[in-house]
């Protein structure tokens, strides 16, 4: 996936924006819903790797499997995932998306969820 198809997926989850909200690091881009962040990618860094929120049990599982995803760098190692996009196929990779999304979305209040046409 190229960092053009990375932003599509993540903006292309209902509610989702882009922000830049470190000062320190420009670069790092993160793409969040209702204020809660569910992606982060320095989308111009080569080689191209996006952090993404994951079940506990479940990011074990991907980081046994493949060793293009490893714990989250600079964030909770038991929910987050470093994934480098280059070794994954594309088709993975946005569901990984989705799923890092899906996470924070069930993590919301019920109101703001319904506002996402998400009981």
């Amino acid at each position: 996936m190229t960092p053009g198809e990375i932003r599509a997926c993540c903006l292309g989850q209902n509610g989702a924006f882009e922000d830049t909200p470190f000062p320190r690091y420009p670069e790092l881009t993160v793409f969040k819903v209702a204020g809660k962040i569910f992606a982060l990618s320095a989308l111009e860094e080569r080689p191209l790797k996006v952090a993404l929120k994951c079940d506990p049990e479940e990011a074990i599982r991907l980081r046994e499997a493949h060793p293009g995803i490893v714990p989250g760098w600079h964030l909770n190692k038991r929910h987050w995932n470093t994934v480098t996009v280059g070794g994954l196929p594309d088709r993975m990779v946005r569901e990984l998306i989705e799923d890092s999304y899906d996470l924070v979305v069930a993590g919301l209040p019920k109101a703001q969820r319904l506002r996402l046409d998400r009981p």
